[in-house]
């Protein structure tokens, strides 16, 4: 079959588009607005999108009234918000915290979860939750909706601070058969994960498999040995600079110790 969203129709009884985007991380975005409210509700389009530094995003769709959630106006006028891992425990949590509820109902109650403090931003985040990621609001994108869908708002944040519970870590690395995240799939479906595999991709440097693994320090710290071997190099050829500004050094025949002429 064939078919171009929004355009013509695909022939199947429920949209199929996001069936085939499968598994998608939850967004279980916890926030709070300028009156001290709590809010807490899971995006089903989330992601990162960088992890040196790293940065994340959620997207949420508008109504055809052009209304906005509440999730996306607290993280604006905040400037802060947080992510919570959802995982197979909380599943039922997730689902509750999905309800249309009045502006500023608080679905830590609601779900009866516990709220724990945040390090860095004034948002409470899951305490039974075992990885939580503190972010600071950077832009928002707004896309067009077909009707009688309004805009959709991507709200992208920059992690300044990571929890991990040592709980789910097993010989240094975080165990996914200890934290076991759902994810939407199309229609009601969600699923777990559970288990994983490994392939290493063949005949690639050392370099590119450390920012592949997620290494970012070792990322940082070749990035700044690439920088000094480079000086180094625009020294051993004599030049440094471009244009009609350019500085060489030479041997002093006395000591042997470098100059600048």
């Amino acid at each position: 079959m064939f078919y171009q969203p929004g355009v013509t129709e695909h022939g199947l009884p429920h949209d199929p588009f996001k069936a085939c985007v499968v598994p998608r991380p939850i967004g279980w975005i916890s926030t709070k607005n300028k009156q001290g409210q709590c809010n807490l509700a899971p995006y089903s389009q989330f992601n990162n999108l960088t992890f040196d530094p790293p940065y994340v995003m959620f997207s949420s769709n508008q109504t055809a009234q052009g209304i906005r959630k509440d999730t996306v106006i607290n993280a604006e006028e905040t400037g802060t918000f947080v992510w919570n891992l959802a995982t197979w425990d909380l599943r039922e949590a997730v689902n509750i915290t999905a309800e249309q509820t009045p502006y500023g109902t608080d679905e830590f109650e609601l779900c009866k979860i516990t709220k724990e403090q945040a390090t860095l931003v004034d948002v409470p985040m899951i305490k039974e939750s075992p990885v939580k990621f503190e972010c600071e609001y950077h832009t928002t994108v707004r896309l067009p909706g077909n009707p009688p869908m309004g805009t959709v708002d991507i709200v992208i944040g920059r992690v300044i601070g990571v929890h991990i519970a040592d709980s789910v870590l097993t010989d240094g690395l975080l165990d996914i058969k200890k934290t076991q995240p759902i994810a939407r799939c199309g229609y009601y479906q969600y699923t777990v994960v559970k288990d994983t595999f490994e392939m290493i991709i063949p005949n690639m440097s050392a370099d590119v498999l450390y920012g592949l693994e997620g290494n970012a320090a070792r990322n940082r710290s070749k990035n700044e040995a690439n920088k000094a071997a480079a000086i180094s190099e625009s020294f051993n050829t004599g030049f440094w600079g471009s244009g009609e500004l350019s500085v060489s050094w030479e041997e002093s025949e006395k000591g042997g110790k470098r100059h600048w002429r």
